[in-house]
């Protein structure tokens, strides 16, 4: 057995092992059958445990790395149409793109990529695709104007495209992706750091329901559209939910790294029905953040006021 295959199924053991069936998403191991998303990774750009941290919640880990502490990404199965596709190039592309894989029940790499932005955690994984990894061949990477461009004149990024590892795609602003009759994937501006380029979030739509992914944004009141809106047309939301209060980083300026806490979320959308709320499930941790471990007490307030912390590995039917 390929050492990868061996290392994912392993992670994917040690998962189910610790959640079971969760009543939101089938057995992680179970191949999809229909449409699907999954969980490939749930922490913020730099990673867990994260270089130059001597805290607590990281000390440990740098001796004893965990599991399922992945970098942001979603992965899609489309089986009737026997395709994947993946949300974000992570630094942990390679186990992903194994994972995906695995729960597509496909051999090789996905059908294509969707990119939100050029952070640090969300497109540097497209190194693997070059000639000193896999060598992909004209693999579609979607994306913005500014990120095309970003991509096209920056080495070591423009080897990838001079060479035909992969294909740039292009996207606009609300003009919907069919990639098949039971699949679609609309992307839309948020307000975030742009320093190289545009930052979208994604409407994923499936036969039956649709998904929202807003891993980062700097707050909802800069958006265009009221959150709450943006909840009430769809059936699943995983959004920004880098920290959980302003206090985690010890005195940081936190202007410089905008983005809503979870705590003020949870206050915004608490006046909404139950049904709204369920549909919430925070992503994109930084290392500090206390929700990452469910056995704390913030974990288990966000999920007794009708929230939900993204798991790695869960699945959910689209």
């Amino acid at each position: 057995m390929h050492a990868a295959t061996r290392y994912t199924s392993f992670t994917l053991l040690i998962f189910a092992l610790a959640t079971g069936c969760s009543p939101r998403s089938q057995k992680p191991g179970t191949p999809a059958s229909g449409v699907s998303l999954h969980i490939l990774g749930t922490i913020q750009d730099a990673g867990s445990p994260q270089l130059g941290c001597r805290k607590e919640c990281c000390r440990n880990i740098f001796l004893r790395p965990a599991l399922d502490r992945k970098v942001v990404a979603l992965g899609v199965v489309d089986a009737p149409a026997s395709r994947s596709y993946l949300f974000d190039a992570t630094p942990d592309l390679p186990a992903q793109a194994q994972m995906l894989a695995e729960r597509s029940g496909r051999d090789g790499t996905p059908d294509a990529v969707f990119l939100t932005h050029a952070h640090i955690g969300h497109y540097t994984g497209l190194m693997y695709f070059g000639r000193e990894s896999m060598g992909a061949d004209h693999l579609p990477v979607y994306a913005m104007p500014r990120m095309r461009s970003f991509l096209t004149e920056n080495g070591p990024w423009s080897q990838l495209v001079e060479l035909g590892n992969i294909a740039l795609t292009p996207l606009s602003n609300g003009r919907t992706e069919v990639l098949s009759p039971q699949l679609e994937v609309t992307p839309f501006f948020v307000p975030h750091r742009d320093e190289f380029s545009e930052t979208v979030g994604y409407k994923i739509q499936g036969p039956n329901r649709t998904a929202l992914f807003i891993p980062d944004i700097d707050k909802w009141d800069a958006w265009g559209t009221r959150i709450e809106e943006a909840l009430a047309e769809v059936e699943l939301a995983f959004l920004d939910g880098t920290f959980y209060d302003g206090e985690e980083l010890g005195g940081r300026d936190m202007s410089l790294v905008p983005h809503p806490t979870i705590s003020k979320t949870v206050e915004r959308l608490s006046a909404l029905p139950w049904s709204e709320r369920n549909k919430v499930h925070f992503i994109h941790f930084n290392h500090t953040n206390p929700v990452l471990r469910s056995d704390r007490p913030e974990a288990k307030a966000v999920e007794e006021a009708g929230f939900h912390i993204a798991r790695f590995g869960e699945r959910f039917e689209l």
